[in-house]
């Protein structure tokens, strides 16, 4: 018959061995070491990532800032440039009111009733020379200027010696500015022969 204290003895033994080594599990692994970033790795990492979002966001907002510019700045063109398809189809009109003027004979005006047309047409092209003047609308003072390619056509040479190389002797079309911008050059004629400008 076995001895009751023996197997006691052996259970205890066996408790003991289990108690000896712990589980696996309660230990830490080599392993487990690595998986975990260190603090300040983890740190740079977040500033790092904190930096470029601050950089993302003053590009976003800049971004906005220019687009809000760029609207302002088509607005007010829109504003003050609007109407310049509409200006530059009525100049026709003001061409043809002083061809009328220009055509009437000198010795036809002595006429009361011509005197009269001439002087209507004449209130009629300046209401609407003024008329257009609301809407940024002004002539573009040729005669006599120096040639600029910005404002003028040259259609043609005039021989003149009296006059400095590149001055407007003739305009054949007025011309007309829509604010800072040209609506139409002025159509001249330029002299050729004189004096170099100062």
């Amino acid at each position: 018959m076995s001895d009751p204290t023996n197997a006691d003895k052996k259970a205890d033994a066996t408790k003991n061995q289990g108690a000896a080594e712990p589980s696996s599990l309660s230990q830490p692994s080599a392993e487990s070491d690595i998986a975990q970033p260190e603090p300040f790795t983890e740190l740079e990492n977040l500033y790092a990532e904190n930096a470029g979002l601050k950089d993302k966001l003053l590009r976003a907002l800049a971004e906005v800032e220019n687009v809000r510019r760029r609207a302002e700045r088509e607005v007010a063109d829109a504003k003050a440039y609007g109407v310049a398809n509409f200006a530059r189809e009525t100049l026709t009109f003001a061409d043809n009111l002083q061809r009328a003027l220009e055509n009437v004979p000198e010795g036809s005006r002595a006429d009361p009733a011509v005197a009269s047309l001439v002087e209507g047409v004449e209130v009629m092209e300046r209401d609407f020379l003024a008329r257009l003047a609301r809407f940024g609308v002004k002539k573009i003072d040729a005669q006599g200027a120096r040639f600029d390619p910005n404002l003028h056509e040259a259609l043609f040479e005039i021989p003149d010696e009296t006059q400095p190389v590149g001055s407007v002797a003739q305009v054949v079309e007025q011309g007309y500015m829509i604010g800072e911008r040209v609506l139409r050059p002025a159509k001249v004629g330029v002299t050729r022969g004189g004096s170099k400008p100062s």
